[in-house]
């Protein structure tokens, strides 16, 4: 059966996104809705998408060091201004509120805290590179996006791909959209998505332990 070429980058981010959506009322017992995202956006990544997925990496200490630079950015504004998050900026009614993703009675469930922690460092930087820079940039420069080189660079897919990077994430949009333009020009200077989600992965896993040493479930949205 032949898809359309999009399919495999876009659709993994559609399903990532609906689950968030319909989280409420899927079937499920609590402590049992982080594994079944993470399965179902495992077979949906290796159904559709595994033809695409590149974890080459051509600059590994690179790739690191962007990782761990957009954790400190992600999280610096909050440590040196304690309320930074709390302005109206940051929370109102088109962001929504800086709340986890993970109520109160979950955060000490070990099953829970392993596989949110799984998606957050193993799903999400393949599903969001794969949509924003394997997909989206290129296809904002031509809709016949195959024929774009990775990390081919126009001003209106750079910053277009940023700003749209930075409103999935909320109450982060101000630190987001830094993330985005980072990862953005990683995308261009490295040309492999395996070096994007590395560095994303990285993100994530700094971000997770975090979250888990420090107790700032806020960050798991």
């Amino acid at each position: 059966m032949n898809r359309h070429p999009a399919v495999p980058y876009v659709l993994p981010f559609a399903v990532f996104i609906l689950l968030l959506a319909v989280h409420a009322y899927l079937p499920l017992p609590e402590d049992w809705e982080f594994p079944a995202r993470v399965v179902i956006l495992v077979a949906v990544l290796w159904i559709f998408s595994r033809r695409v997925i590149d974890l080459r990496v051509t600059d590994l200490p690179g790739s690191l060091l962007v990782g761990v630079a957009v954790f400190v950015i992600w999280i610096g504004p909050d440590g040196l201004w304690p309320a930074y998050r709390q302005h109206w900026l940051f929370q109102n009614s088109i962001t929504g509120k800086t709340t986890s993703s993970i109520p109160q009675h979950l955060q000490i469930s070990t099953m829970v805290l392993i596989f949110r922690a799984i998606r957050a460092v193993v799903i999400v930087p393949v599903v969001e590179e794969l949509f924003w820079r394997g997909w989206l940039m290129r296809w904002l420069v031509s809709s016949d996006f195959e024929q774009v080189p990775l990390g081919a660079y126009t001003a209106p897919a750079f910053w277009i791909t940023a700003a749209l990077f930075a409103s999935e994430h909320g109450p982060y949009w101000d630190v987001g959209l830094v993330a985005g333009v980072v990862y953005n020009w990683w995308m261009i200077r490295t040309k492999r998505l395996g070096d994007c989600i590395l560095a994303h992965a990285v993100t994530n896993a700094c971000l997770s332990a975090y979250v888990l040493l420090a107790g700032k479930w806020e960050y798991w949205m």
